[in-house]
C-alpha cells in the first residue's frame, strides 16, 4: 500500500528483520496509509525523503544504531521492550502485523521507552557481554575438571585458587589412578583454563581503564561495593540515568523488588521478579556479598549504612538481607549517576 503524495503519515512503525524491513504507516487518524516490505539499504534513505515523524521499532538488534541514525534525519524514533508491543499485536503473527502493532503501541501515553545507546554504550557492553561469556567458559572448565577427578576418587577443596594450585601436583602424584589419556585431557584443559585467565583479565583491564576516564564512572565508583565491572556496566545499560524517574524504578527494573500478586485487598509478595538486566541485578547482589562480607562492620559507619544494616539484620535472613542492600546500592546508585554528584554517606545517615 504505497503512500499517495496527499497523504500525511504520521506514524511508522518498523519491524526490523536481518535483510528487510516491515513498514506501516498510520495517519492522523489511525488509519493504515503505508504497508510496503523495504531492503535494509533502502530504509534511511527513503525515511530521508519523508517528513518527519514519530518512528517506533521494538529495542532489539540493531534499533539502537537505526534510531540514532532516524533522529539525525529529524523523525522522532523511539524504542520499546518487545513484551510491551505483543498485546497490541491483532490475529496470527506475521511481519505487517507486528510492524502495525509497534505503530499502534508507540503512540501510547504510559509506554515505557527504552533510551537509545550512544555508539560508546554499545562499545563498553559488547566488552562486557565478551567479558561475561569468557567467565562462563572458565566457570564450564573449572567443573569440567572438578567432575573428571571426582569420576577417580579425588576431590579437591572449594575455591578456584585452591584447585589451580593443587592440580599441578594431583597430576604428578596420582599415575595409579588417572590413566594417561586422562591427564592429557585435565592438561588439555587447564591449558584452556590458563588461556581464558588472561583473556579475562586484558578484558577486566580495558574496562577498568574505560571506567577511570568516564565521570559517571567515577562518581559510580565512590559508592560502596562498586567498583569499575558494576559502574561501567550501569553506564553501558543506561547511560546517565535519565530513562527513570527515581531510584526505585531503576531496582524495579533490575528485578530487585518482590514479585507482586494483588487481589480485591489482600497483597502477596513472592520472591524478586528477576526482570530485565541480568548480568547487572548479579553484580548488584555480589556487590551487596561484598559490603555484607568483606567489609568489616566498623567500617559501615563511614559508608553511612551500619544502621540500615543493623536493623536489617535482625529481621531478615542473610539471603534476603543481600538482596534488600542490593536494591538500596542499586538506588543509591542511580542517584549519583542521575543527579552528577559523588556519594556522601552523611546524606545517606540524615536519611
Amino acid at each position: 500500500m504505497p503512500a499517495t503524495a496527499s497523504t500525511k503519515i504520521a506514524v511508522i512503525g518498523i519491524d526490523i528483520g536481518k535483510n528487510s524491513f516491515h513498514i506501516v504507516g498510520l495517519d492522523n487518524r489511525g488509519a493504515i496509509v503505508l504497508r510496503q516490505q523495504w531492503p535494509r539499504s533502502q530504509v534511511e534513505a527513503r525515511l530521508a525523503n519523508m517528513p518527519p515523524c514519530l518512528v517506533g521499532m521494538e529495542a532489539c538488534v540493531g534499533a539502537h544504531h537505526l534510531s540514532r541514525k532516524l533522529k539525525a534525519l529529524g523523525h522522532d524514533a523511539r524504542l520499546m521492550p518487545a513484551r510491551y508491543v505483543r498485546p497490541y499485536s491483532k490475529g496470527q503473527k506475521n511481519d505487517f502485523r507486528d510492524a502495525e502493532a509497534i505503530a499502534e503501541a508507540v503512540q501510547r501515553p504510559t509506554m515505557k521507552f527504552v533510551a537509545t545507546k550512544t555508539a560508546d554504550q554499545l562499545d563498553l557492553q559488547a566488552l562486557h557481554r565478551v567479558r561475561e561469556r569468557l567467565v562462563s567458559q572458565r566457570t564450564g572448565i573449572i567443573n569440567q575438571i572438578r567432575a573428571f577427578l571426582l569420576e577417580r576418587g579425588i576431590a579437591v577443596r572449594q575455591g578456584q585458587r585452591f584447585l589451580r594450585t593443587e592440580l599441578p601436583r594431583i597430576l604428578a602424584a596420582a599415575p595409579d589412578v588417572l590413566s594417561p589419556r586422562m591427564v592429557h585431557v585435565i592438561e588439555g584443559l587447564a591449558s584452556d583454563w590458563r588461556w581464558l585467565d588472561e583473556r579475562i583479565e586484558g578484558l577486566s583491564g580495558e574496562i577498568e581503564e574505560l571506567a577511570k576516564r568516564d565521570a559517571g564512572c567515577e562518581r559510580l565508583m565512590s559508592v560502596p561495593g562498586i567498583g569499575p565491572i558494576i559502574s561501567s556496566a550501569m553506564v553501558a545499560a543506561i547511560g546517565t540515568g535519565d530513562g527513570f524517574a527515581k531510584g526505585r524504578d531503576f531496582a524495579a527494573w533490575l528485578g530487585l523488588v518482590p514479585r507482586q500478586i494483588s487481589t480485591g485487598d489482600r497483597t502477596i509478595l513472592g520472591k524478586i521478579s528477576k526482570r530485565s538486566n541480568r548480568y547487572l541485578r548479579v553484580l548488584f547482589v555480589q556487590a551487596a556479598w561484598v559490603v555484607l562480607v568483606k567489609v568489616k562492620p566498623n567500617r559501615w559507619e563511614g559508608h553511612g549504612l551500619k544502621p540500615w544494616i543493623e536493623a536489617a539484620k535482625k529481621r531478615l535472613h542473610h539471603n534476603v538481607l543481600a538482596i534488600a542492600l542490593a536494591n538500596k546500592l542499586a538506588r543509591i546508585a542511580w542517584s549519583v549517576l542521575a543527579r552528577g554528584r559523588a556519594f556522601e554517606a552523611s546524606k545517606l545517615q540524615a536519611a
